[in-house]
Formats: C-alpha cells, sequence, structure tokens
C-alpha cells in the first residue's frame, strides 16, 4: 500500500447543516476527543480526521458567501447541533455558485428558513470553479447539494472532472451509479464515490439490516413502509414532491436489495413524510414491517427512530473522504466500489451490509483498488 500522502485537502459544495457537522467533527478530533465515536478508523488507510483540510467551498446563500467556511456553518438557516464552539479558521471563503436547480421555489413561502439567494452575485462559470480548484490544491470534492439538483450536480461533477479532483456524492442525484458519468470518472482516472450516503444508524441503515435479519432468519416480508419527518431545510426542501423522484429511488432501492424477494411496489413505502419546523436538525423516522413466521403466521415490527440528521452522517463523510484520497493516492480511476456499496444508499453495484464491510476493509487494506 502506499505510503500516505498528508494532508487531504477537500472542497466542500453546499454550507448547510451537513458541512456544518463535518467541520464541526475535523475541528473536534483534532482536538483530541474520543478516537472512535462516529468513525469507521481513527486511523483509515494511514489518513486520521485530523488530516482533512478545507481549502475551498461553494455556496448560494448571502448569509454565507463571503465567509470563512467556519464561520459560515454556524450562519442560518442551517440548524444543527453546535457539539464543537471554537472551530478554527480555515482560510477558505466560501465562493458563489451557480444557482441552476439548487434551490426549490417554494423555499421563499418558509422565510423561518429559507436561502437568501446572493442574486447580485455573479454565478461562476465551469472555468472560473475548476480554476478555484487548481488554486487551492483541491483533492477532494463533497457534493452537499439540495436533493433535487440534478443540474447543480452535474455541474460540480464535471468540475471535478475537468480539475481532476475526487468526488464524493453524498446525495441521492445519480452520478456514480449513472453508467455514463460513471465511464467518464473512469475515462478521466478519476475517482468517484456514490451516490446517496448512508447515515451512521439512520433509518436506511436499520431498514437494510432488519430486512436482512427477516431473510437470514426465514420470515416471509410481505409489506413495510418508513416514514420519516424532520425540520432542517433539507425536509423543507423535499417537501416540494418534485424534487424527490431519485430520493425515493435510492432509499427504497436500499432496502430492496437486501430483501429475499424483491416486494412488489405498492407493499414497500419509503421516504420522507413531511417537514415539522419546531423539530431543526432533529428526524424521526418509523419503520413498520409486516410479515410471516413458521407456518404463515403473522407477525409485525414497529420502530421509532429519532437522531440528529446531520451528525449522524458527518463520520461517515470523513470516512469516505478518506478512501476517495486513498483511491487518488494508488491511481485509482472510476467507481471506487467498495467503499460506495458500504456508505452509499444507491451505489453502482449494492451489497448486503456484511459483504460490503468486509470489501471496504479490504480496500482499505490495498488489497483491492
Amino acid at each position: 500500500m502506499l505510503s500516505p500522502e498528508r494532508p487531504i485537502n477537500l472542497a466542500i459544495v453546499g454550507i448547510g447543516n451537513c458541512a456544518s457537522s463535518l467541520v464541526q467533527g475535523i475541528a473536534h478530533y483534532r482536538k483530541g476527543a474520543n478516537e472512535m465515536v462516529g468513525l469507521m478508523h481513527w486511523e483509515l488507510g494511514g489518513y486520521r480526521p485530523s488530516d482533512i483540510r478545507v481549502v475551498a467551498g461553494w455556496d448560494v446563500d448571502a448569509r454565507k458567501v463571503g465567509r470563512d467556511v467556519a464561520e459560515a456553518i454556524f450562519a442560518a438557516p442551517n440548524c444543527t447541533a453546535r457539539f464543537c464552539e471554537a472551530v478554527p479558521e480555515t482560510g477558505a471563503r466560501v465562493r458563489m455558485g451557480p444557482i441552476l436547480d439548487g434551490v426549490a421555489e417554494h423555499m421563499a413561502e418558509y422565510p423561518e428558513a429559507q436561502s437568501f439567494v446572493a442574486a447580485d452575485l455573479p454565478e461562476p462559470s465551469q472555468a472560473d470553479v475548476v480554476a478555484a480548484l487548481r488554486e487551492a490544491g483541491a483533492e477532494v470534492m463533497i457534493n452537499y447539494l439540495p436533493v433535487g439538483s440534478q443540474r447543480a450536480t452535474e455541474f460540480y461533477a464535471a468540475c471535478a472532472l475537468e480539475a481532476g479532483v475526487a468526488f464524493v456524492n453524498a446525495i441521492p442525484v445519480f452520478i456514480a451509479s449513472d453508467p455514463d458519468w460513471a465511464a467518464r470518472f473512469e475515462a478521466a482516472g478519476v475517482p468517484i464515490v456514490g451516490d446517496d450516503i448512508k447515515a451512521q444508524l439512520g433509518a436506511t441503515i436499520v431498514h437494510r439490516v432488519l430486512t436482512d435479519l427477516f431473510a437470514k432468519r426465514g420470515v416471509k416480508l410481505d409489506r413495510t413502509y418508513q416514514l420519516n419527518t424532520g425540520g432542517n431545510t433539507d425536509f423543507l426542501n423535499m417537501s416540494n414532491r418534485t424534487r424527490l423522484k431519485s430520493k425515493k429511488i435510492s432509499k427504497t432501492e436500499a432496502v430492496q436489495a437486501v430483501a429475499a424477494e424483491r416486494l412488489p411496489d405498492p407493499d414497500v413505502h419509503i421516504g420522507p413524510s413531511d417537514y415539522v419546523a419546531w423539530q431543526k436538525d432533529n428526524k424521526v423516522a418509523f419503520i413498520r414491517m409486516e410479515g410471516q413466521l413458521f407456518g404463515g403466521v403473522p407477525m409485525n415490527l414497529e420502530l421509532r427512530l429519532s437522531v440528529e440528521d446531520s451528525p449522524n452522517s458527518a463520520g461517515v463523510a470523513i470516512d469516505m473522504i478518506r478512501c476517495a484520497k486513498l483511491a487518488r493516492d494508488r491511481g485509482a480511476g472510476g467507481v471506487i466500489g467498495a467503499p460506495s456499496a458500504y456508505f452509499c444508499k444507491h451505489p453502482a453495484e449494492q451489497m448486503t451490509d456484511d459483504a460490503a464491510h468486509a470489501a471496504v476493509q479490504r480496500f482499505i487494506a490495498g488489497d483491492q483498488p
């Protein structure tokens, strides 16, 4: 295995709640906090969380553009938990990004949480973003745009390709799992990990584990649902159902992929349910599973899960970033399969979580590209 090259220079697209938890987490662990809480490994392929340096960031909110990333992560409408009060300045100021489809029109109906688009600032071209990535020395870019930002995500993916920057797609816009985009990354020799991050202990991973347990124990799963509520801007954005198509596909396929038999569409409902402003970044998930035990005797299971949404994914993001950097160090291009399968809801190749865990451990050890 190649020796690590420090640091990991990171560019962040979308300075929202997830970016806030990620940047706080990097500072939190740099200060010597508990080495294992929230991380797959304290040291992954030779890289520690403290090796990640934020060198560039983009957003379209006037309250964030122009501010240091460390300051912008606490600007409204961000509302996630503040678990690291003293986040040192990064030296990277948030740049204005292209608006495209990154802001849903209905956000204007919710003044308490809407984005104040910096419409008076010029939007960058692809050449502008590529130049900024190169000037900053970025090696990995993580995409935290709102759900439904198809054109905006494709814009930044194209920028990463041209700049030779590894791309971590944390949202359910299909890039790594799209054959055309995957081929473009492979041809360019640029690594990509995606799509749609699985939280550390979120609704999707819990639902997957239970579905896999049904299959392993011979319980026939007849029907299931997963309903989620939250009060952050992600849930507000998703209250526009036209932006939800890829999200529902991603979450549904994550569960269907580990079922003993694929459920008919009417018998599975998985997806966001509603925006509840006072919940802020707290996400509440309701899961119900109905099935048959020995002799066809019916059973059902109901579960309620409450988590702070953005910190729940930040540790996974740190692991994804480190895996992307490892792939870049090794000269690997295209979809990095094992980390994508383990860390994401909608990878190009679905695996059971046990198989994906074993595969990503082999990847980290250098036994596979």
